[in-house]
């Protein structure tokens, strides 16, 4: 009789137990995001890898910059003018507005410092805190009625990035990611660059991946020194030696993969490490700006300390985008150590006037600039912190967070420009005509990306989760924002 060979250790998690270790496996290589039936094939959203995929109709946009300002910008001295609210400055206001920290118990309506005028043929009403981007109002979709669900920075940021207040969540730049994948297999889908000096307010969670896999994070790339973090060993070796490693290294996974062919986190290890090596190559040429023209560096203001930092992580996000990276997101700068550079609680007149200077002009430069290279047909920009300010004072020179009413930009991609969308009351605080909320805000982006929101899923503990969740939210794309 022949005798009965040992069992592998897959068909012994089959077999034995009622088939309940299949269960655990199953549960392991879903939470890892290696499951099958967790992506969709390559060829339509959704993937385990960065190649490029389809959506599901005809895009608008290929890539997307995000300039995240955090703190909360305040709306009535940027974007948002208030006469009414200038006019009773000073005065006890009858209904209590909600506030979330001590200082505001007196109630007393502040109106703006900053005087603000029709700019551009479109005549968009901007402050005088931000001459650049008034310069490009043409160009610029101004909405004025975004809400949101928090008035606490953690959960607002949340909330704006993905969809809910509580973290853990992916950010929607790790869901286009993994929808769309990258077109530039040498450089990850979704570029993060930070400030050199720290962290905002919220670190990391801006740029996660939450429960998908973790090649869809933001990849954090430095603007001084070495551009891409743990690209060079820290002892030299030359290159003969380290294109012997990586090949001896390949073929040890090569092998592996051979003997075991149903391991897929082996499988996404080595396209992560893969990525890592084609980094090595193109990564740093993509991110060195000392080859654009004088007259470019200046239109980003490199050549000025005050919009230096800034200025040159936009000019590296145009060239990112430009080299087929789908997500970059800008960090605003930790102006004077903040870490929420806009949150002025008090000296709102002195704080604002130094932090507008460092990212007004780098804004509207790499908005000049796309347009000028025939990208910002094809490349959403996103101006935005994750909500507004509180039309009384606070310790009586500053203002209070406010979610019901804040404003943001959009230029690009597909939307509409020379545009203004919706409004506040009359005292900017809260938003009552044509209402968007981030939910809204997402499924337009997702939508110009050639994405159904409802529809681009990912399967985690049972659930098939989405970055609207239509189950629970009334998420819809706001067509008067689309050109």
């Amino acid at each position: 009789m022949q005798r009965q060979p040992y069992p592998t250790r897959r068909s012994f998690l089959s077999e034995s137990s009622f088939g309940f270790g299949t269960l655990a496996l199953t549960a392991l290589l879903e939470r890892d995001g290696l499951l099958a039936s967790s992506v969709s094939n390559s060829s339509g959203p959704g993937g385990s890898d960065l190649r490029a995929r389809l959506g599901h109709f005809p895009a608008r946009a290929r890539s997307m910059i995000i300039l995240n300002q955090v703190g909360g910008p305040s709306q009535m001295d940027l974007f948002d003018p208030k006469p009414e609210l200038s006019k009773r400055d000073g005065e006890v206001y009858h209904t209590k507005f909600e506030s979330l920290q001590p200082g505001s118990e007196s109630n007393k309506l502040m109106g703006s410092a900053f005087k603000f005028r029709a700019h551009g043929q479109c005549g968009m009403e901007m402050s005088e805190l931000v001459p650049h981007l008034s310069a490009v109002a043409d160009d610029l979709c101004l909405v004025r009625s975004m809400f949101s669900e928090n008035n606490n920075h953690p959960q607002a940021m949340h909330f704006l990035n993905t969809g809910q207040i509580l973290a853990g969540r992916p950010t929607y730049g790790a869901w286009i990611s993994y929808a769309l994948g990258s077109e530039n297999q040498n450089l990850p889908a979704f570029v993060v660059l930070r400030d050199p000096r720290g962290y905002t307010d919220g670190g990391t969670t801006h740029w996660t991946s939450g429960w998908l896999p973790a090649q869809f994070a933001g990849t954090e790339f430095q603007s001084e020194g070495s551009a891409v973090l743990n690209l060079h060993p820290a002892v030299p070796v030359s290159q003969a030696v380290r294109r012997n490693s990586l090949r001896s290294i390949a073929a040890l996974n090569r092998e592996r993969q051979r003997r075991y062919p149903d391991e897929s986190d082996l499988e996404a290890r080595i396209l992560n490490y893969e990525l890592a090596a084609r980094m090595q190559i193109g990564a740093e040429a993509e991110l060195d700006v000392s080859g654009e023209t004088a007259f470019t560096q200046q239109l980003y203001g490199l050549q000025d300390p005050k919009t230096e930092n800034f200025g040159r992580r936009c000019l590296m996000a145009r060239r990112l985008v430009e080299a087929g990276v789908r997500v970059v997101q800008v960090m605003v700068p930790c102006a004077h150590g903040k870490n929420s550079p806009w949150d002025h609680h008090d000296k709102l007149n002195q704080d604002i006037n130094d932090i507008c200077p460092q990212v007004d002009q780098p804004s509207a430069a790499l908005i000049r600039d796309l347009k000028y290279r025939g990208l910002l047909d094809s490349t959403i920009v996103l101006w935005t912190g994750e909500f507004g300010r509180l039309p009384i004072s606070q310790k009586g020179d500053g203002r209070d967070h406010n979610r019901h009413g804040f404003s943001l930009i959009l230029a690009g991609g597909g939307f509409k420009s020379g545009h203004v969308h919706g409004a506040t009351d009359e005292f900017g605080y809260r938003a009552v005509q044509d209402r968007v909320s981030c939910h809204d805000l997402h499924a337009t982006i997702l939508h110009l990306f050639g994405l159904d929101h409802a529809r681009i899923s990912y399967l985690h503990h049972g659930r098939a989760e989405t970055l609207t969740d239509p189950d629970v939210t009334e998420a819809a794309v706001v067509d008067q924002l689309l050109a």
